[in-house]
Protein backbone atom coordinates (compact mmCIF):
# COMPACT_ATOMS: atom_id res chain seq x y z
CA UNK A 1 0.00 0.00 0.00
CA UNK A 2 3.01 2.26 0.26
CA UNK A 3 3.40 2.71 -3.49
CA UNK A 4 -0.21 3.83 -4.19
CA UNK A 5 -0.04 6.22 -1.24
CA UNK A 6 3.12 7.75 -2.66
CA UNK A 7 1.50 8.23 -6.08
CA UNK A 8 -1.57 9.80 -4.45
CA UNK A 9 0.63 12.28 -2.59
CA UNK A 10 2.44 13.17 -5.82
CA UNK A 11 -0.90 13.72 -7.62
CA UNK A 12 -2.07 16.04 -4.85
CA UNK A 13 1.20 17.95 -5.06
CA UNK A 14 0.83 18.41 -8.82
CA UNK A 15 -2.77 19.51 -8.52
CA UNK A 16 -2.04 22.10 -5.84
CA UNK A 17 -2.47 25.59 -7.28
CA UNK A 18 0.68 27.58 -7.81
CA UNK A 19 0.86 30.68 -5.56
CA UNK A 20 -0.30 33.76 -7.48
CA UNK A 21 2.43 36.23 -8.17
CA UNK A 22 2.20 39.97 -8.71
CA UNK A 23 2.58 39.31 -12.43
CA UNK A 24 -0.54 37.13 -12.50
CA UNK A 25 -2.43 39.92 -10.81
CA UNK A 26 -1.11 42.33 -13.47
CA UNK A 27 -2.43 40.19 -16.28
CA UNK A 28 -5.88 39.86 -14.69
CA UNK A 29 -6.15 43.58 -14.10
CA UNK A 30 -4.86 44.68 -17.51
CA UNK A 31 -6.52 42.10 -19.74
CA UNK A 32 -9.36 40.14 -18.12
CA UNK A 33 -10.37 36.96 -19.83
CA UNK A 34 -12.88 37.63 -22.58
CA UNK A 35 -12.10 41.35 -22.74
CA UNK A 36 -10.80 41.12 -26.31
CA UNK A 37 -7.58 42.95 -25.48
CA UNK A 38 -4.32 41.79 -27.06
CA UNK A 39 -1.15 42.00 -24.98
CA UNK A 40 2.41 42.38 -26.20
CA UNK A 41 5.19 41.99 -23.67
CA UNK A 42 8.98 42.27 -23.78
CA UNK A 43 11.56 42.14 -21.01
CA UNK A 44 10.73 45.58 -19.63
CA UNK A 45 7.53 46.72 -21.27
CA UNK A 46 3.89 45.75 -21.44
CA UNK A 47 1.66 47.04 -24.21
CA UNK A 48 -2.12 46.69 -24.15
CA UNK A 49 -3.77 46.90 -27.58
CA UNK A 50 -7.48 47.31 -28.08
CA UNK A 51 -7.27 45.38 -31.33
CA UNK A 52 -8.37 41.77 -30.76
CA UNK A 53 -5.91 39.12 -31.73
CA UNK A 54 -4.62 35.71 -30.73
CA UNK A 55 -2.79 35.74 -27.44
CA UNK A 56 -0.59 33.05 -26.02
CA UNK A 57 -1.28 31.64 -22.56
CA UNK A 58 0.22 33.73 -19.82
CA UNK A 59 2.50 31.03 -18.50
CA UNK A 60 3.85 30.52 -22.01
CA UNK A 61 4.50 34.24 -22.42
CA UNK A 62 6.42 34.34 -19.19
CA UNK A 63 8.39 31.23 -19.97
CA UNK A 64 9.37 32.46 -23.43
CA UNK A 65 11.26 35.43 -22.03
CA UNK A 66 13.21 33.49 -19.44
CA UNK A 67 16.24 31.32 -19.82
CA UNK A 68 15.26 27.69 -19.12
CA UNK A 69 16.80 26.33 -15.96
CA UNK A 70 19.25 23.54 -16.68
CA UNK A 71 18.67 20.34 -14.67
CA UNK A 72 21.41 19.79 -12.06
CA UNK A 73 23.99 17.11 -12.59
CA UNK A 74 25.67 14.65 -10.29
CA UNK A 75 24.51 12.56 -7.33
CA UNK A 76 24.05 15.61 -5.09
CA UNK A 77 21.33 16.92 -7.39
CA UNK A 78 18.67 14.50 -6.16
CA UNK A 79 15.50 16.26 -5.16
CA UNK A 80 14.99 16.48 -1.40
CA UNK A 81 11.50 15.53 -0.21
CA UNK A 82 9.51 18.04 1.74
CA UNK A 83 9.22 17.65 5.51
CA UNK A 84 5.53 16.74 5.44
CA UNK A 85 6.07 13.90 2.94
CA UNK A 86 9.30 12.51 4.32
CA UNK A 87 7.77 9.56 6.26
CA UNK A 88 5.55 8.35 3.42
CA UNK A 89 8.27 8.81 0.83
CA UNK A 90 10.69 6.85 2.98
CA UNK A 91 8.29 3.92 3.28
CA UNK A 92 7.76 3.67 -0.45
CA UNK A 93 10.20 1.76 -2.64
CA UNK A 94 12.24 3.77 -5.10
CA UNK A 95 10.30 4.18 -8.34
CA UNK A 96 11.83 3.31 -11.68
CA UNK A 97 13.94 6.11 -13.17
CA UNK A 98 11.97 8.31 -15.54
CA UNK A 99 12.67 11.52 -17.43
CA UNK A 100 12.33 14.45 -15.04
CA UNK A 101 10.44 17.36 -16.59
CA UNK A 102 12.08 20.74 -16.36
CA UNK A 103 10.46 22.54 -13.41
CA UNK A 104 8.69 25.77 -14.19
CA UNK A 105 10.49 28.75 -12.84
CA UNK A 106 8.85 30.90 -10.22
CA UNK A 107 7.59 34.38 -10.87
CA UNK A 108 10.08 36.96 -12.13
CA UNK A 109 11.52 38.77 -9.13
CA UNK A 110 12.19 41.96 -11.07
CA UNK A 111 11.34 45.48 -10.00
CA UNK A 112 7.94 45.21 -11.70
CA UNK A 113 6.87 42.56 -9.15
CA UNK A 114 8.06 44.53 -6.15
CA UNK A 115 6.39 47.89 -6.93
CA UNK A 116 2.62 48.25 -6.52
CA UNK A 117 0.62 48.73 -9.70
CA UNK A 118 -0.68 52.13 -8.63
CA UNK A 119 2.86 53.48 -8.28
CA UNK A 120 3.94 52.05 -11.64
CA UNK A 121 0.92 53.57 -13.37
CA UNK A 122 1.81 56.92 -11.82
CA UNK A 123 5.45 56.65 -12.97
CA UNK A 124 4.53 55.64 -16.52
CA UNK A 125 1.92 58.39 -16.67
CA UNK A 126 4.54 61.02 -15.78
CA UNK A 127 6.97 59.66 -18.36
CA UNK A 128 4.39 59.66 -21.13
CA UNK A 129 3.25 63.15 -20.17
CA UNK A 130 6.84 64.43 -20.26
CA UNK A 131 8.16 62.79 -23.44
CA UNK A 132 5.10 61.37 -25.18
CA UNK A 133 4.18 57.70 -25.58
CA UNK A 134 6.47 56.85 -28.47
CA UNK A 135 9.82 58.03 -27.04
CA UNK A 136 8.91 56.20 -23.83
CA UNK A 137 8.03 52.98 -25.66
CA UNK A 138 11.19 53.26 -27.75
CA UNK A 139 13.35 53.45 -24.63
CA UNK A 140 11.59 50.48 -23.08
CA UNK A 141 12.25 48.10 -25.97
CA UNK A 142 15.29 45.93 -25.31
CA UNK A 143 16.50 42.56 -26.47
CA UNK A 144 17.26 41.03 -29.82
CA UNK A 145 13.68 41.08 -31.05
CA UNK A 146 13.10 44.84 -30.80
CA UNK A 147 13.24 45.28 -34.61
CA UNK A 148 10.61 42.66 -35.28
CA UNK A 149 8.53 43.84 -32.35
CA UNK A 150 8.43 47.44 -33.55
CA UNK A 151 7.67 46.36 -37.10
CA UNK A 152 4.81 44.21 -35.77
CA UNK A 153 3.61 47.16 -33.72
CA UNK A 154 3.72 49.39 -36.79
CA UNK A 155 1.67 46.92 -38.77
CA UNK A 156 -0.91 46.48 -36.02
CA UNK A 157 -1.13 50.20 -35.25
CA UNK A 158 -0.59 51.66 -38.73
CA UNK A 159 -3.51 54.14 -38.42
CA UNK A 160 -2.08 55.49 -35.19
CA UNK A 161 1.52 55.47 -36.43
CA UNK A 162 0.45 57.41 -39.50
CA UNK A 163 -0.13 60.36 -37.14
CA UNK A 164 3.20 59.96 -35.34
CA UNK A 165 5.34 63.11 -35.39
CA UNK A 166 8.20 62.43 -32.93
CA UNK A 167 10.15 59.17 -32.69
CA UNK A 168 13.20 58.13 -30.65
CA UNK A 169 15.13 54.96 -31.54
CA UNK A 170 17.80 53.67 -29.15
CA UNK A 171 20.47 51.11 -30.13
CA UNK A 172 18.99 50.77 -33.61
CA UNK A 173 20.88 48.81 -36.23
CA UNK A 174 19.69 49.26 -39.78
CA UNK A 175 15.95 49.19 -40.29
CA UNK A 176 13.86 52.34 -40.16
CA UNK A 177 10.09 52.50 -40.33
CA UNK A 178 9.58 55.72 -42.26
CA UNK A 179 6.94 54.16 -44.48
CA UNK A 180 4.66 53.81 -41.44
CA UNK A 181 5.25 57.37 -40.21
CA UNK A 182 4.62 59.71 -43.15
CA UNK A 183 4.00 62.68 -40.83
CA UNK A 184 7.20 62.28 -38.85
CA UNK A 185 8.78 65.66 -38.06
CA UNK A 186 11.43 64.73 -35.45
CA UNK A 187 13.71 61.68 -35.33
CA UNK A 188 16.30 60.91 -32.67
CA UNK A 189 18.83 58.10 -33.07
CA UNK A 190 20.65 57.42 -29.81
CA UNK A 191 23.42 54.85 -29.49
CA UNK A 192 22.80 53.65 -33.05
CA UNK A 193 25.41 51.98 -35.24
CA UNK A 194 25.50 50.95 -38.86
CA UNK A 195 22.72 53.20 -40.16
CA UNK A 196 23.28 53.27 -43.91
CA UNK A 197 22.93 56.11 -46.38
CA UNK A 198 20.15 54.23 -48.19
CA UNK A 199 18.14 53.96 -44.98
CA UNK A 200 18.43 57.68 -44.24
CA UNK A 201 17.67 58.70 -47.81
CA UNK A 202 14.61 56.44 -47.89
CA UNK A 203 13.51 58.00 -44.63
CA UNK A 204 13.90 61.50 -46.06
CA UNK A 205 11.81 60.55 -49.09
CA UNK A 206 9.09 58.77 -47.11
CA UNK A 207 8.76 61.48 -44.43
CA UNK A 208 8.23 64.69 -46.36
CA UNK A 209 7.59 66.66 -43.16
CA UNK A 210 10.74 65.57 -41.33
CA UNK A 211 12.67 68.70 -40.33
CA UNK A 212 14.58 67.73 -37.14
CA UNK A 213 17.29 65.06 -36.82
CA UNK A 214 19.18 64.22 -33.62
CA UNK A 215 22.25 62.01 -34.15
CA UNK A 216 24.02 62.68 -30.88
CA UNK A 217 25.80 59.69 -29.32
CA UNK A 218 25.32 57.64 -32.50
CA UNK A 219 27.91 56.39 -34.98
CA UNK A 220 26.56 57.30 -38.40
CA UNK A 221 28.81 57.62 -41.43
CA UNK A 222 29.25 61.16 -42.67
CA UNK A 223 28.32 60.04 -46.18
CA UNK A 224 24.95 58.87 -44.87
CA UNK A 225 24.29 62.18 -43.12
CA UNK A 226 25.41 64.21 -46.15
CA UNK A 227 23.15 62.15 -48.42
CA UNK A 228 20.24 62.74 -46.05
CA UNK A 229 20.92 66.50 -45.99
CA UNK A 230 21.12 66.62 -49.77
CA UNK A 231 17.66 65.04 -49.95
CA UNK A 232 15.93 66.82 -47.04
CA UNK A 233 18.19 69.83 -46.42
CA UNK A 234 15.83 72.39 -47.90
CA UNK A 235 13.30 71.73 -45.11
CA UNK A 236 15.68 70.98 -42.22
CA UNK A 237 15.17 73.16 -39.15
CA UNK A 238 17.11 71.42 -36.36
CA UNK A 239 20.24 69.26 -36.33
CA UNK A 240 22.12 67.72 -33.38
CA UNK A 241 25.55 66.11 -33.87
CA UNK A 242 28.26 64.52 -31.74
CA UNK A 243 31.72 65.70 -32.72
CA UNK A 244 33.98 63.15 -34.38
CA UNK A 245 36.50 62.99 -37.19
CA UNK A 246 33.60 62.96 -39.66
CA UNK A 247 31.97 66.15 -38.41
CA UNK A 248 34.01 68.26 -40.83
CA UNK A 249 32.32 66.65 -43.83
CA UNK A 250 28.86 67.31 -42.41
CA UNK A 251 29.72 70.92 -41.62
CA UNK A 252 31.03 71.24 -45.15
CA UNK A 253 27.57 70.41 -46.44
CA UNK A 254 26.07 73.08 -44.17
CA UNK A 255 28.58 75.64 -45.38
CA UNK A 256 27.48 74.81 -48.93
CA UNK A 257 23.97 76.13 -48.16
CA UNK A 258 22.29 72.73 -48.25
CA UNK A 259 20.20 73.74 -45.19
CA UNK A 260 19.28 77.39 -45.72
CA UNK A 261 16.34 77.17 -43.27
CA UNK A 262 18.32 75.63 -40.39
CA UNK A 263 17.39 77.21 -37.06
CA UNK A 264 19.11 75.01 -34.44
CA UNK A 265 22.62 73.54 -34.73
CA UNK A 266 24.26 71.75 -31.81
CA UNK A 267 27.63 70.00 -31.90
CA UNK A 268 28.89 68.46 -28.67
CA UNK A 269 31.44 65.90 -27.57
CA UNK A 270 30.54 62.39 -26.52
CA UNK A 271 31.90 60.40 -23.61
CA UNK A 272 35.33 60.13 -25.23
CA UNK A 273 36.64 63.63 -25.78
CA UNK A 274 38.32 64.35 -29.09
CA UNK A 275 41.61 66.20 -28.73
CA UNK A 276 41.65 67.33 -32.38
CA UNK A 277 40.40 70.94 -32.53
CA UNK A 278 37.51 71.71 -34.84
CA UNK A 279 38.27 74.53 -37.23
CA UNK A 280 35.06 76.45 -37.88
CA UNK A 281 34.76 79.00 -40.70
CA UNK A 282 32.54 81.49 -38.90
CA UNK A 283 31.73 83.70 -41.89
CA UNK A 284 31.00 80.73 -44.16
CA UNK A 285 28.59 79.31 -41.59
CA UNK A 286 26.81 82.66 -41.41
CA UNK A 287 26.30 82.60 -45.17
CA UNK A 288 25.26 78.93 -45.30
CA UNK A 289 22.78 79.12 -42.38
CA UNK A 290 21.43 82.68 -42.34
CA UNK A 291 18.28 81.71 -40.37
CA UNK A 292 20.14 80.19 -37.41
CA UNK A 293 18.49 80.96 -34.07
CA UNK A 294 20.38 78.59 -31.75
CA UNK A 295 24.07 77.70 -32.04
CA UNK A 296 25.63 75.37 -29.47
CA UNK A 297 29.26 74.23 -29.57
CA UNK A 298 29.42 72.37 -26.27
CA UNK A 299 32.61 71.18 -24.59
CA UNK A 300 34.49 71.43 -27.87
CA UNK A 301 38.03 72.43 -28.65
CA UNK A 302 37.46 74.56 -31.70
CA UNK A 303 39.31 77.26 -33.56
CA UNK A 304 37.73 79.87 -35.80
CA UNK A 305 39.25 79.84 -39.23
CA UNK A 306 41.14 83.12 -39.83
CA UNK A 307 39.10 85.41 -42.07
CA UNK A 308 42.14 86.49 -44.06
CA UNK A 309 43.42 89.97 -44.80
CA UNK A 310 41.11 92.39 -46.47
CA UNK A 311 38.09 90.11 -46.09
CA UNK A 312 34.90 91.96 -45.20
CA UNK A 313 33.06 90.90 -42.04
CA UNK A 314 30.49 88.20 -42.46
CA UNK A 315 26.75 88.82 -42.53
CA UNK A 316 26.40 87.64 -38.94
CA UNK A 317 23.43 85.74 -37.53
CA UNK A 318 20.61 88.31 -37.54
CA UNK A 319 18.08 85.83 -36.07
CA UNK A 320 20.37 84.32 -33.41
CA UNK A 321 18.76 84.16 -29.95
CA UNK A 322 21.00 81.64 -28.17
CA UNK A 323 24.76 81.08 -28.31
CA UNK A 324 26.33 78.39 -26.10
CA UNK A 325 30.10 77.94 -26.15
CA UNK A 326 30.34 76.31 -22.72
CA UNK A 327 33.37 74.14 -22.04
CA UNK A 328 34.78 72.34 -19.02
CA UNK A 329 38.33 73.15 -20.08
CA UNK A 330 40.11 76.25 -21.31
CA UNK A 331 39.27 77.07 -24.93
CA UNK A 332 40.34 79.55 -27.57
CA UNK A 333 37.27 81.79 -27.59
CA UNK A 334 38.40 85.41 -27.35
CA UNK A 335 36.77 88.83 -27.60
CA UNK A 336 37.66 88.93 -31.29
CA UNK A 337 36.02 85.57 -31.97
CA UNK A 338 32.91 86.57 -30.05
CA UNK A 339 32.67 89.77 -32.06
CA UNK A 340 32.86 87.85 -35.33
CA UNK A 341 30.05 85.59 -34.18
CA UNK A 342 27.68 88.17 -32.71
CA UNK A 343 28.32 91.47 -34.49
CA UNK A 344 25.03 91.08 -36.36
CA UNK A 345 22.86 89.49 -33.62
CA UNK A 346 20.75 92.19 -31.94
CA UNK A 347 18.10 89.70 -30.74
CA UNK A 348 20.37 87.53 -28.58
CA UNK A 349 18.65 86.36 -25.39
CA UNK A 350 21.00 83.69 -23.98
CA UNK A 351 24.79 83.79 -23.93
CA UNK A 352 26.61 80.85 -22.31
CA UNK A 353 30.37 81.38 -22.10
CA UNK A 354 31.18 79.08 -19.19
CA UNK A 355 34.83 78.11 -19.33
CA UNK A 356 35.72 80.90 -21.78
CA UNK A 357 38.37 82.52 -19.57
CA UNK A 358 39.68 84.76 -22.38
CA UNK A 359 36.42 86.73 -22.61
CA UNK A 360 36.50 90.05 -20.75
CA UNK A 361 33.73 92.50 -19.78
CA UNK A 362 35.10 94.98 -22.30
CA UNK A 363 34.50 92.49 -25.11
CA UNK A 364 30.94 91.85 -23.93
CA UNK A 365 30.16 95.54 -23.65
CA UNK A 366 30.58 96.04 -27.40
CA UNK A 367 27.98 93.43 -28.38
CA UNK A 368 24.93 94.80 -30.22
CA UNK A 369 22.34 92.84 -28.19
CA UNK A 370 20.38 94.97 -25.72
CA UNK A 371 17.82 92.50 -24.34
CA UNK A 372 20.03 89.75 -22.94
CA UNK A 373 18.17 87.59 -20.39
CA UNK A 374 20.71 84.91 -19.45
CA UNK A 375 24.46 85.47 -19.11
CA UNK A 376 26.70 82.61 -17.95
CA UNK A 377 30.36 83.48 -17.38
CA UNK A 378 31.21 80.86 -14.74
CA UNK A 379 34.66 79.32 -14.70
CA UNK A 380 34.77 75.69 -13.57
CA UNK A 381 37.96 73.69 -13.19
CA UNK A 382 40.18 76.30 -14.82
CA UNK A 383 43.86 76.57 -13.99
CA UNK A 384 44.97 78.93 -11.21
CA UNK A 385 47.71 80.17 -13.53
CA UNK A 386 45.17 82.01 -15.68
CA UNK A 387 45.11 85.76 -15.24
CA UNK A 388 41.51 86.72 -14.60
CA UNK A 389 40.06 90.19 -14.92
CA UNK A 390 39.67 91.97 -11.58
CA UNK A 391 37.63 94.89 -12.90
CA UNK A 392 34.86 95.46 -15.41
CA UNK A 393 31.86 93.58 -14.03
CA UNK A 394 29.77 96.81 -13.79
CA UNK A 395 29.92 97.00 -17.59
CA UNK A 396 27.79 93.86 -17.75
CA UNK A 397 25.13 94.68 -15.21
CA UNK A 398 24.72 98.31 -16.21
CA UNK A 399 24.06 97.25 -19.79
CA UNK A 400 21.59 94.42 -19.06
CA UNK A 401 20.26 95.00 -15.51
CA UNK A 402 16.75 95.71 -16.86
CA UNK A 403 16.45 92.36 -18.69
CA UNK A 404 18.83 89.89 -16.98
CA UNK A 405 17.00 87.00 -15.30
CA UNK A 406 20.03 84.73 -14.79
CA UNK A 407 23.61 85.82 -14.09
CA UNK A 408 26.52 83.44 -13.46
CA UNK A 409 29.85 84.92 -12.34
CA UNK A 410 31.13 81.79 -10.62
CA UNK A 411 34.92 81.60 -10.30
CA UNK A 412 35.57 85.08 -11.68
CA UNK A 413 38.32 87.18 -10.09
CA UNK A 414 36.53 90.51 -9.72
CA UNK A 415 37.41 92.49 -6.60
CA UNK A 416 35.04 93.21 -3.71
CA UNK A 417 34.53 96.82 -4.79
CA UNK A 418 34.00 95.86 -8.42
CA UNK A 419 31.29 93.34 -7.51
CA UNK A 420 29.62 95.85 -5.21
CA UNK A 421 29.33 98.35 -8.05
CA UNK A 422 28.14 95.68 -10.47
CA UNK A 423 25.35 94.32 -8.27
CA UNK A 424 24.25 97.82 -7.24
CA UNK A 425 22.96 98.24 -10.81
CA UNK A 426 20.02 95.96 -9.92
CA UNK A 427 18.91 98.39 -7.22
CA UNK A 428 18.15 101.25 -9.61
CA UNK A 429 16.31 99.80 -12.58
CA UNK A 430 14.68 102.19 -15.07
CA UNK A 431 11.18 103.36 -14.16
CA UNK A 432 11.48 102.12 -10.59
CA UNK A 433 10.31 98.62 -11.55
CA UNK A 434 11.60 95.53 -9.81
CA UNK A 435 14.57 93.87 -11.52
CA UNK A 436 13.94 90.65 -13.40
CA UNK A 437 16.86 88.84 -11.74
CA UNK A 438 15.78 85.45 -10.35
CA UNK A 439 19.05 83.43 -10.44
CA UNK A 440 22.48 84.65 -9.29
CA UNK A 441 25.58 82.45 -9.08
CA UNK A 442 28.47 84.03 -7.14
CA UNK A 443 30.25 80.82 -6.23
CA UNK A 444 33.96 81.33 -5.47
CA UNK A 445 33.87 85.13 -5.82
CA UNK A 446 34.93 87.86 -3.40
CA UNK A 447 31.43 89.16 -2.78
CA UNK A 448 30.90 90.73 0.66
CA UNK A 449 28.00 90.31 3.13
CA UNK A 450 26.79 93.88 2.60
CA UNK A 451 26.69 93.40 -1.16
CA UNK A 452 24.74 90.16 -0.86
CA UNK A 453 22.28 91.77 1.55
CA UNK A 454 21.70 94.66 -0.84
CA UNK A 455 21.07 92.49 -3.87
CA UNK A 456 18.63 90.23 -1.97
CA UNK A 457 16.72 93.26 -0.68
CA UNK A 458 16.61 94.87 -4.11
CA UNK A 459 15.61 91.74 -6.05
CA UNK A 460 12.40 90.37 -4.51
CA UNK A 461 12.09 87.77 -7.26
CA UNK A 462 15.44 86.12 -6.49
CA UNK A 463 14.84 82.36 -6.25
CA UNK A 464 18.37 80.95 -6.56
CA UNK A 465 21.54 82.27 -4.95
CA UNK A 466 24.84 80.36 -4.90
CA UNK A 467 27.35 81.56 -2.31
CA UNK A 468 29.52 78.45 -2.10
CA UNK A 469 33.25 79.03 -1.44
CA UNK A 470 32.79 82.81 -1.08
CA UNK A 471 35.80 83.63 1.09
CA UNK A 472 34.44 86.97 2.41
CA UNK A 473 31.22 85.53 3.86
CA UNK A 474 30.69 84.14 7.40
CA UNK A 475 30.91 80.44 7.96
CA UNK A 476 27.66 78.56 7.73
CA UNK A 477 26.32 80.78 4.95
CA UNK A 478 28.57 79.59 2.15
CA UNK A 479 26.08 77.42 0.32
CA UNK A 480 23.41 77.48 -2.38
CA UNK A 481 19.93 78.79 -1.56
CA UNK A 482 16.93 77.60 -3.51
CA UNK A 483 13.51 79.13 -3.21
CA UNK A 484 12.24 82.41 -1.79
CA UNK A 485 12.20 81.18 1.81
CA UNK A 486 15.83 80.05 1.80
CA UNK A 487 17.00 83.27 0.13
CA UNK A 488 15.15 85.38 2.71
CA UNK A 489 16.61 83.25 5.51
CA UNK A 490 20.07 84.01 4.13
CA UNK A 491 19.25 87.73 4.25
CA UNK A 492 18.16 87.47 7.91
CA UNK A 493 21.37 85.66 8.84
CA UNK A 494 23.52 88.22 7.07
CA UNK A 495 21.81 91.10 8.83
CA UNK A 496 22.30 89.52 12.27
CA UNK A 497 25.69 87.83 11.86
CA UNK A 498 28.89 89.63 12.91
CA UNK A 499 31.32 90.60 10.17
CA UNK A 500 34.06 88.01 9.55
CA UNK A 501 37.40 88.84 11.04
Amino acid sequence: MAAPASRQVRRRARAAPRPRSAEDWWWDRLAPRGSGYHLLQSDSMLLVLSEPGPARPRAQRRASRRTPRQPPRGPSAAAKPKAGLRSEAAAAPAPAPAPTPTPEEGPDAGWGDRIPLEILVQIFGLLVAADGPMPFLGRCWVGRTRVGTLVQLCLRCRPRFSQLQRLTLIHWKSQLVGECCPRLTFLKLSGCHGVTADALVMLAKACCQLHSLDLQHSMVESTAVVSFLEEAGSRMRKLWLTYSSQTTAILGALLGSCCPQLQVLEVSTGINRNSIPLQLPVEALQKGCPQLQVLRLLNLMWLPKPPGRGVAPGPGFPSLEELCLASSTCNFVSNEVLGRLLHGSPNLRLLDLRGCARITPAGLQDLPCRELEQLHLGLYGTSDRLTLAKEGSPFLTQKWCHTLRELDLSGQGFSEKDLEQALAAFLSTPGGSHPALCSLNLRGTRVTPSTVSSVISGCPGLLYLNLESCRCLPRGLKRAYRGLEEVQWCLEQLLTSPSPS
